[in-house]
């Protein structure tokens, strides 16, 4: 059934409505890694016929010159293995350098002039003075020895003056200098700082993460080794696996002849047993899979006990999902019942969990049966059941069969498969 359905990539929707939330997680991963099989296999057989076939290329609007280097390949530049190339390191500390350096920059702008404010603001007022002495001395031109005293003396002390003026200014330049270079250090070494702790940072979060990622798959390959080696070592003790059974040449029970194939109006197309199961069409009804139940399972003794001496009492006949999970609700977590399909010609295995329901596909082919993902084979529904009813179905959900979900008062739902 899974190869038919891998080959056609194609799940009915009556099929797809039968399989449980694992059964569906796993058909779902085959079908992909079916996907990525066929596109490497066609991108391989692409490659091989390009490489045979060479088709001209079309003439284009646009196109790309590549630079050529001395042995006439393209020219390729990769950043770091020439000398002269900086490092990571080197190009952050320049990046950082320039930011401190223009930062510094602005506020020594905004100190000088401020301080040029300052000093025009003060010089000012002294020029107005000496100004409106000389206006004086001119107008008193009787005291002309008075007047050129007066004038040596306001030029001594403008000259005085521009000198200050001149002081002043270089040290106030000198003082810009100075903070312009603290605060380039200050700002280089803050965003120095914070660009490695950033680093070092996005580094330990990088690994933490990268360790619990291993440490997981880690764990999920080891219980998933685990749980395969104990399973197949649990089914070869018991003697369930018919292909290992056959491998080892031990003695298999003989099977009732195989009745012949009817044809069957409801069936899409006959598929080689090899290839997988029988896929019946959305308007399968009940006369039909009853049909199908009578001549090709009846012969096989299926719903029967192991030694085929009366019906189990976990079989049941065609109902449908919510018939089944309404008689699972009367029941205690653990309680299961199997059940043939109204759906497609196949069992479905019901079981009753604490919260929910869950509803396991049964492929019944190549006279076997084998829950849908799984790869443990059984001659027999009974052993299938016999065998989970000591070991989990999933390991996620721990799905053990613990009691069989009888039949009710009123009587029997699978009456019309035997009669």
């Amino acid at each position: 059934m899974l190869q038919q359905i891998l080959t056609d990539m194609f799940i009915s929707p009556e099929l797809l409505a039968e399989l449980s939330e694992e059964q569906k997680q796993v058909l779902f991963i085959k079908m992909r890694e079916e996907q990525v099989r066929r596109w490497k296999d066609r991108e391989a057989r692409l490659e091989k016929e390009d490489a045979t076939l060479k088709k001209p290329k079309k003439a284009s609007v646009k196109s790309v010159q590549w630079l050529a280097g001395m042995d006439s390949d393209v020219w390729v530049w990769v950043m770091g293995d020439h000398p002269a190339d900086q490092s990571y390191e080197q190009i952050c500390d320049d990046i950082i350098a320039q930011r401190a350096a223009c930062q510094a920059q602005r506020e020594a702008e905004e100190l000088r002039a401020k301080k040029e404010a300052e000093l025009v603001k003060r010089f000012s007022s002294v020029l107005m003075d000496s100004e409106l002495q000389l206006w004086k001395e001119e107008v008193e031109r009787q005291e002309v020895e008075r007047q050129e005293v007066e004038r040596r003396a306001a030029a001594q002390e403008q000259s005085q003056q521009e000198k200050r003026e001149a002081e002043e200014r270089r040290r106030a330049e000198e003082e810009v200098r100075r903070v312009e270079q603290k605060r380039k250090q200050e700002i280089y070494m803050d965003l120095r700082e914070v660009r490695e702790e950033r680093d070092d940072q996005h580094w330990q979060d990088s690994l933490r993460k990268s360790k619990a990622a291993d440490l997981r798959r880690r764990s999920i390959a080891k219980q998933t080794r685990d749980d395969h080696r104990r399973q197949s070592v649990k089914a070869l003790e018991r003697g369930r696996v018919a292909a290992v059974t056959k491998a080892f040449g031990g003695d298999r029970p003989a099977l009732p002849p195989k009745p012949k194939p009817r044809n069957l109006t409801v069936t899409s197309d006959t598929l080689n047993p090899k290839q997988g199961v029988r896929r019946t069409l959305s308007t399968s009804s009940r006369e039909h899979i009853i049909r199908w139940f009578q001549e090709e399972q009846l012969p096989y003794r299926a719903g029967f006990q192991k030694d085929q001496s009366r019906i189990a009492s976990w079989f049941h006949g065609i109902i449908s999902r919510q018939e089944a999970e309404d008689l699972l609700s009367e029941r205690e977590p653990g309680h299961f019942l199997v059940r043939v399909s109204e759906r497609i010609l196949g069992y479905v295995l019901s079981y009753r969990c604490k919260e929910e329901f869950k509803h396991f596909l049964v492929d019944a082919t190549e006279g076997c049966y084998m829950l849908l993902g799984h790869q443990i084979r059984f001659t027999s529904l009974a052993e299938l059941v016999e065998f989970h009813e000591g070991e989990p179905i999933t390991m996620s959900g721990g799905e053990q069969l613990l009691q069989p979900c009888g039949q009710r008062p009123s009587g029997v739902d699978y009456a019309d498969l035997f009669t």
